[in-house]
């Protein structure tokens, strides 16, 4: 489960930021791409801030989709999962979008 790491490096990225504040919530982007689980990734954050200055945070997840454009035919499309192939048949394709994993906001008192 590698939503466990992850979550546990946002959530030491945020504590330090946070420098001795409460933090009241924390939003992510994530691609679509990542192959994360919002849920498990809830679950975690839940157990990672555990005895931090984020213990009882509130965790928004946004969830991106993936886009890829194609180097045989040139066209952009969007990518629902890891099947890496455009519709002209080519699987020559360059992901643009969705293995994000981004820290946009965090609330803190």
């Amino acid at each position: 489960m590698h939503e466990m790491a992850l979550t546990q490096s946002v959530v030491d990225a945020v504590c330090e930021h946070a420098a001795g504040r409460r933090v009241n919530s924390v939003r992510l982007e994530v691609g679509a791409l990542c192959a994360v689980v919002p849920g498990a990734m809830q679950f975690c954050f839940e157990l990672a801030t555990e005895g931090t200055v984020a213990d009882g945070a509130r965790l928004d997840v946004d969830i991106q989709p993936g886009s890829a454009r194609c180097r045989s035919c040139a066209q952009t499309f969007d990518l629902n999962d890891l099947i890496l192939l455009c519709t002209c048949g080519s699987a020559d394709v360059e992901v643009l979008t969705g293995r994000e994993l981004r820290i946009l906001s965090m609330e803190v008192s």
